[in-house]
């Protein structure tokens, strides 16, 4: 039997996903229909390439009912942006900081840790809609960025916190500058702890924050490291963020 070829391609999926992001107000479901009614079910990197400024603005009008010439709450220069990311002329944020090699053992003693990151090497994002995770291995006297991971394909999964704490499942700790219980629950049973910081910040200051915690005494929420069951760190967690 003839295998079908997948509806959208991994590197077409995340151009559709941030170009979604570009434009406000403009969902994922949405934008995806769009692409579809221009290109058919299947989406691939070179089809994306014809679609123009001006098929943006007729099929977002179109679905509102709108015509063409009114304000679709857009923005101009928002659809000029997705379109060149749809194109792939824009791949990601020239800001990003440089990833170091890293083999296991190199930083004893050191844990792992995530910044959930929307641009350059800030703590900046929400955990649930953040482009990014920045992930740093942490010593007490030393650190180095081993990934930067990104999180568009989560748009596309089923359940989006899920394929997130997937993401990181290797990290100890996971830095937001907001997330919401159900999701926070759901990083917990992961083994990971969240931290929100809502006023985010470098995330150099982030990880000598972490390294300050680890040659002091450490707080309730590395009690993970030593044995403490998920349950009992979700109500450690309530019980911290209940006084936030």
């Amino acid at each position: 039997m003839e295998q079908r070829a997948a509806p959208i391609t991994q590197e077409a999926a995340l151009r559709v996903a941030l170009a979604a992001r570009a434009m406000p107000s403009v969902t994922l479901p949405r934008l995806i229909a769009l692409l579809q009614s221009h290109l058919g079910d299947e989406i691939d990197t070179d089809n994306l390439r014809s679609i123009t400024v001006t098929n943006l603005k007729t099929g977002l009008g179109s679905m509102d009912g709108e015509e063409d010439e009114e304000d679709l709450g857009i923005g101009l220069d928002a659809m000029k942006l997705a379109v060149r990311i749809l194109w792939g002329e824009i791949q990601d944020d020239e800001n990003l900081p440089l990833v170091e090699p890293y083999a296991d053992g190199d930083l004893p003693g050191s844990l792992r840790i995530a910044i959930a990151s929307d641009s350059g090497a800030e703590l900046n994002g929400h955990f649930g809609s953040c482009l990014r995770y920045l992930v740093y291995q942490v010593a007490p006297t030393a650190s180095r960025l081993i990934g930067i991971r990104s999180a568009l394909e989560a748009d596309f999964a089923e359940d989006k916190n899920l394929f997130r704490c997937q993401l990181i499942a290797d990290c100890h700790v996971l830095y937001v500058v907001s997330i919401g219980g159900p999701a926070a629950a759901k990083v917990i049973r992961a083994d990971i702890f969240p931290i929100k910081l809502p006023n985010g910040g470098p995330a150099t200051e982030v990880v000598q924050r972490f390294q300050q915690a680890l040659v002091e005494s450490p707080p309730p929420w590395l009690s993970k490291i030593l044995g403490v069951s998920a349950d009992k760190r979700l109500r450690l967690y309530s019980a911290e963020t209940a006084d936030e």
